[in-house]
């Protein structure tokens, strides 16, 4: 990785999120590629060393940082911030200040019908950041993610059961590979993207019953799926996160129930040129 005052042409590509799970594997599929990028990272020390990327301090609530750190920049890659109450006003600093540093574009990684009025709480957030990235200046691109299907597994608690409000709704969970893979292709040519949105989803739509099944047979255990009440949920996590946590956590599941999640798009494999993967894909691939 090249120190971040290398005199060289600077890249035309930054990638936020770099040091997580989905800005990671956006900023390695780039590497591998060939193509240079500045990683705008809070942590620089932690970022990813990989060839023809250089890592630089960004934090969003720091609108100097920012500008600093995105100078010279075509395209930004933005994933979302930390989960916190003030995530929307930090979203539009980090726009606002990119605007100002003379970036170009913005792709940003939003949430599956992002509305002021979804049942998941914090798809409205989305929503928010969406409306100012359209009236920014800036060229944008959404990359609206549907659940994350790496994410299903994580919900099964000790006993071998997914507790929620979620009845017998669907989810069209995509990967985050997937949405790596066609975050890549958008980013190694973006400018016959501008101005569109992408619905990512996986290849099929489970309901929880079924996804507990498939889950159970890859940990070789049984994995059950326990519908609850909308009171039964806030009652079984009372006390354990503030209350807007609280209501993500619940709506995560009402959102299923309410089938606002249940349509399966083609946008993967036309972004990528493969199939999205299926959650029995996903957990019978090798672990690396």
């Amino acid at each position: 990785m090249r120190p971040a005052d290398d005199a060289a042409t600077p890249p035309t590509i930054a990638v936020t999120g770099a040091t997580g799970r989905l800005g990671g594997r956006v900023a390695r599929r780039l590497a591998d590629r060939g193509i240079a990028q500045r990683l705008a990272v809070r942590s620089p020390e932690r970022a990813p060393q990989l060839p023809g990327a250089n890592a630089v301090a960004c934090r969003y609530d720091s609108p100097d940082q920012v500008r600093r750190a995105l100078a010279g920049v075509e395209t930004v890659f933005m994933v979302s911030g930390s989960e916190t109450p003030d995530r929307v006003e930090q979203h539009r600093t980090f726009i606002d200040a990119a605007a100002e540093a003379g970036v170009a574009r913005l792709v940003y990684v939003s949430f599956a019908g992002a509305s002021p009025t979804a049942t998941f709480t914090l798809a409205r957030d989305h929503a928010a950041t969406e409306e100012h990235l359209h009236a920014s200046g800036l060229a944008a691109i959404v990359l609206r993610d549907n659940f994350y299907l790496d994410f299903l597994p994580e919900l099964v608690e000790a006993d071998g059961v997914i507790r929620g409000p979620a009845g017998d709704g669907r989810v069209a969970a995509v990967a985050q590979d997937d949405i790596a893979d066609a975050a890549a292709a958008v980013l190694a040519d973006p400018a016959p993207h501008d101005g569109r949105t992408y619905e990512l989803t996986g290849r099929e739509a489970l309901t929880l019953t079924e996804a507990a099944a498939v889950i159970g047979r890859h940990q070789g255990r049984t994995v059950t799926f326990a519908d609850q009440t909308v009171a039964e949920a806030y009652a079984s996590r009372a006390g354990e996160a503030p209350d807007w946590q609280l209501d993500a956590w619940v709506s995560t599941y009402t959102a299923i129930a309410a089938g606002e999640l249940a349509g399966v798009t083609d946008a993967v494999p036309t972004l990528t040129g493969h199939p999205a993967l299926t959650l029995d894909e996903l957990l019978g691939r090798p672990r690396t």
